[in-house]
């Protein structure tokens, strides 16, 4: 038996509402977590944060040792790499990630990108051409909004202004975003090759040189293949064995380097000390300098600490580190060293990897957990790319491309991109054949590693003077400090661009041009659409009819536009002998906050005078949120219009903090109509339109109208409008409340531009390059908007223009 969904328009008591106002004046109080939700989040973060950084003992040495450096008898080398990393451990992901960048979190949400938007807010500035006043009212945007200090010159407040006024400096720190994004991107292609084929290398042991390079690479691709094509059931799935195989690798690994550390050498504690740095460095020159580049490998997966800040707490990150991982991590590495300052000569130079310190008892039950580790953390890591690609493509720095949701509760973390994926697997499987060995790629994966955070670096420095409002002093002494220890492992790794690590170079430049490409063409774009406007004046002298006949049903016209008349309308009015009684505007864009709360989903206007029955709807969401399905998006949108018209005769401004009704009133940009804040319907609990289901009181006097929806995924439902009788209605509100369920019940057309975007005439060669041949390459290629893909094939109808940029 399917649901019967009732919309109700009834009479909202406003006084009643503005007596909860008072009692309600803080609806997001912060809530204290109970030790035992913390608890748990922390033993989940382990599975999904945790993987990549727990699986770099598979590599690191062996990375670190591939300069053929020569071990003697004082083991100065052993415990000078061993030294390197523990205080790499101890500075970067303990005290840089975990003390301080975790707090740069943009409202719950982290990430290079997240630090961006951040900043974004804070400066005035922004990658999307569409933004509004308006949306800075958005909770999430005034939250953590800065205020002057008065009485002192603030350096944050003349930083601000600079990037205002400069965007020669709002380029740059937009490549430099863009750039540690594509760096994740290619993080994406690099770990799982390294992770799992690092981990299928004990198989060495077990067989002879000359045999297992013919066994790794295929049971390797093997393993890669199976991995990303059980990515689209979803992290849901499976996700609950994750915290369990990466607590209990992390628990072999630290007991291995416990009886490593009692039973070979129990002296190796010495390399804790710094002086061992400075001996390595002094004694091995170039040689040590070049291994550095394998030594960073040992944080690798530390981004993810903070990339992963949405789905979990500061507080559940930090102890998962500090308490679990982090000893575990440098038991582990001493073990090996301690294993290591035993056995200088080894039988082959091969064999100087994470296995060969296991036990041979223990060994395969070892290579096994160690398996299901290291895709466990690639799990990880592809899982990020995917969630960060979303970010880009909302913020319109990317093609938009298909995004689905793998989570029967919509989370917005649980997502699956097609197209992404197998790219990510075709790439990841040529740098495994490609290579065939954990040097090349070690060398590919640090440059990866550690361009994302010196880029952290840099913008977690602009935070700490524009939103933290600290001293420009500390800010630099913070960049200063951690950004002199990454550039010394940058150099390591650059200078081995020819021997692996010009592969996240040429993966970040492709990725950069489409981006930038992307971006390009979308602000050119948009231009074109703002020059192009049709006049508020030329609709006003067409008349309610438009000049045309106005036949029954509602015209839902998609515009990237928030304010003016789209062209590609006049094309209709000037073309086509009818149109639709009812007529709405529709943008749906995105806002640089993480998420809108339902409550402030939507801003509702109208163009012109009430008979014309021209409405325009701005559905916001963040660049986190998960876009409405198309029955849901559809009785939303209807629901949103309709408690727009009863409310605004009366003129309500109910608080935003209350969830009910209309929020704020607010002038649109083009002065063609108010704009005002309605929420969804399900966030309306109080307000004149609810949805319920059906068994409804039969003493309502009501008078219902029936209409019937059909969705491509769900069976004919039947949806019913229903007006009340209430006296203190308005005649007139009643009769356009009355109007728009009767072109509800006619049908629901959507109609879009097909753009074909071309350079304009006499633009430089490179213009003409980018947007005729590259923009329109990635155009052709792409997806559609989300909404658009949601609507049925039936009822929507797309309009060919073509735009001269």
């Amino acid at each position: 038996m399917f649901k019967k969904y009732i919309f109700i328009l009834t009479k909202m008591d406003i006084e009643s509402t503005n007596q909860n106002q008072s009692q309600n004046q803080n609806p997001n109080p912060i809530k204290k977590e109970s030790w035992k939700t913390v608890m748990i989040l922390a033993y989940q973060s382990l599975g999904v944060v945790y993987g990549d950084l727990s699986t770099s003992p598979l590599y690191v040495y062996k990375s670190a040792f591939a300069e053929d450096i020569q071990h003697s008898e004082s083991n100065e080398e052993i415990f000078g790499v061993l030294s390197f990393v523990f205080w790499t451990l101890t500075l970067i992901p303990l005290l840089k990630y975990v003390f301080i960048v975790l707090r740069a979190d943009d409202n719950g949400e982290g990430g290079t990108f997240a630090l961006y938007t951040l900043l974004c807010r804070h400066a005035r500035i922004s990658t999307l051409p569409n933004g509004q006043i308006a949306d800075e009212e958005l909770y999430e945007y005034k939250k953590d909004e800065i205020r002057a200090v008065s009485g002192r010159r603030n350096i944050g407040l003349r930083l601000k202004s600079t990037l205002e006024k400069h965007r020669i400096l709002q380029k740059v720190l937009l490549v430099l975003a863009l750039l540690g994004t594509c760096m994740v991107i290619g993080d994406g292609v690099l770990t799982p090759a390294i992770s799992v084929f690092s981990a299928v290398s004990g198989l060495e042991l077990s067989m002879s040189k000359e045999h297992h390079q013919y066994v790794e690479v295929p049971v390797a691709c093997i393993i890669l293949v199976l991995l990303f094509c059980l990515q689209h059931y979803g992290t849901h799935r499976v996700g609950f064995l994750f915290a369990p195989i990466v607590i209990t690798w992390l628990l072999c690994i630290s007991t291995i380097g416990v009886y490593n550390i009692f039973h070979w050498n129990p002296q190796v504690f010495q390399a804790l000390s710094p002086y061992y740095m400075y001996k390595f460095l002094k004694k091995t020159q170039k040689g040590g300098w070049m291994s550095l580049g394998g030594i960073l490998l040992c944080i690798t997966g530390s981004e993810a600490m903070y990339a992963d800040l949405g789905h979990f707490s500061q507080l559940s990150i930090k102890m998962a580190f500090t308490f679990v991982v982090y000893p575990s991590l440098i038991l582990a590495y001493m073990g090996q060293a301690a294993y290591l300052s035993k056995h200088h000569i080894l039988e082959t130079d091969y064999r100087i990897g994470f296995y060969v310190s296991v036990p041979e008892k223990i060994r395969w039950p070892v290579l096994g957990i160690a398996i299901l580790a290291a895709v466990v953390g690639s799990q990880a890591i592809i899982t990020g790319t995917f969630s960060i690609i979303k970010q880009c493509s909302a913020l319109g720095c990317f093609p938009r491309v298909k995004i689905i949701h793998t989570s029967p509760t919509n989370k917005h973390g649980q997502i699956y991109i097609p197209e992404i994926n197998w790219t990510l697997m075709l790439l990841c499987l040529a740098v495994t054949i490609g290579f065939r060995d954990t040097k090349h790629i070690s060398n590919a994966a640090g440059l990866a590693v550690i361009t994302v955070m010196l880029v952290t670096t840099c913008l977690m420095s602009l935070v700490m003077v524009l939103c933290w409002r600290k001293s420009v002093f500390l800010a630099l002494g913070f960049m200063f400090f951690f950004g002199s220890v990454e550039v010394l492992y940058f150099s390591a790794s650059l200078i081995k661009f020819r021997e692996g690590a010009w592969v996240p170079v040429a993966l970040s430049c492709i990725f950069l041009v489409i981006m930038f490409v992307w971006h390009y063409g979308t602000i050119k774009k948009y231009e074109f659409d703002v020059q192009n406007k049709v006049s508020i004046n030329w609709l006003l002298g067409l008349g309610p009819t438009l000049g045309i006949m106005r036949v029954r049903g509602i015209g839902l016209i998609h515009t990237e536009l928030v304010s003016g008349i789209p062209a590609i309308f006049s094309h209709f009015v000037t073309n086509l002998p009818a149109f639709h009684q009812v007529v709405v505007f529709l943008c749906v864009k995105s806002v640089p906050v993480p998420h809108v709360r339902p409550e402030e989903r939507f801003l509702v206007g109208r163009i012109g005078p009430k008979e014309y029955r021209l409405y325009r709807c701005i559905a916001r969401y963040g660049y986190r949120d998960v876009n409405m399905d198309d029955v849901g998006f559809e009785n939303d949108l209807i629901c949103c219009i309709a408690e727009f018209i009863r409310t605004e005769r009366a003129g309500a401004r109910i608080d935003t903090d209350t969830g009910n009704g209309i929020s704020d009133v607010l002038e649109d940009s083009d002065n063609d109509g108010k704009m005002a804040v309605v929420g969804t319907a399900s966030s309306n609990a109080e307000g004149s339109i609810r949805m319920c289901e059906d068994g409804y009181s039969d003493s309502l006097e009501l008078k219902e109208v029936a209409v019937t929806m059909a969705s491509p995924q769900l069976p004919k439902k039947k949806v019913r409008f229903v007006l009340p009788e209430s006296p203190q209605m308005d005649t007139g509100v009643r009769e356009e409340l009355r109007e728009l369920m009767e072109a509800r019940e006619a049908g629901l057309a959507f109609i879009r531009g097909h753009c074909y975007v071309k350079a304009k005439r006499g633009s430089s060669l490179m213009k003409r390059f980018v947007i005729n041949f590259g923009y329109d390459f990635l155009r052709r290629n792409s997806r559609g908007p989300a909404n658009a893909l949601s609507f049925p094939q039936a009822s929507t109808l797309e309009v060919g223009m073509v735009y001269q940029v």
